[in-house]
């Protein structure tokens, strides 16, 4: 709601255009943006955030989570976040984004309880994001965690990700984790 839709320079188009459908009344869900000058300044920098930067985010998480009604990290009313990354101008195919960041093994108890104890449900999210984060953020190529699931679906004799069984699911969580651990040499980060 601080932008606008000319504002893309600064917003990135993504940024720009929720703002301006925020300020038409368009039903945005809360969130933020953070500035093409603080990526800039980021990427001139080795890759160090500009000062300050962390704390503004955290600032504009805890409103998000006052606006939501739920809290990053909770085990009873998990926040989940989706990031998404923008440009000043279009670039379709080039944009990545990780959705479900907040979940872990004590959230997604949480968002089945939310989502009317729906086990199936939060542990595909959980699955889901476990894929992006680890191509996004850690470079591991979508490939590898896909071979996992289609083994599951062949093992089990179907063809669609939403016959697969939550407990199968739970199971296929693990073995990305694995993965990424086997992948990167390191735990796949807990949210926490």
């Amino acid at each position: 709601a601080d932008g606008r839709a000319a504002m893309k320079n600064l917003l990135g188009g993504k940024g720009a255009n929720l703002a301006e459908m925020t300020n038409l009344g368009i039903p945005v869900p809360p969130g933020f943006t953070i500035t093409t000058e603080a990526c800039t300044a980021y990427c001139e920098n080795d890759k160090q955030l500009p000062p300050g930067l962390w704390d503004e985010v955290e600032g504009k998480l805890k409103q998000v989570e006052d606006l939501m009604g739920a809290k990053f990290g909770s085990a009873e009313t998990p926040l989940l976040v989706s990031v998404r990354s923008g440009a000043r101008i279009s670039m379709p195919g080039m944009m990545d984004t990780v959705l479900n960041l907040g979940l872990n093994n004590r959230t997604v108890e949480g968002l089945a309880k939310a989502a009317g104890g729906n086990n199936r449900f939060a542990y595909d999210c959980y699955r889901r994001f476990i894929q992006m984060y680890g191509n996004v953020v850690l470079g591991i190529n979508s490939s590898e965690f896909e071979r996992l699931l289609e083994e599951k679906k062949r093992k089990l004799g179907v063809e669609l990700d939403t016959e697969l069984p939550d407990q199968v699911l739970w199971e296929l969580i693990g073995e990305y984790k694995q993965k990424v651990k086997k992948k990167t040499g390191r735990d796949f980060p807990g949210f926490s």
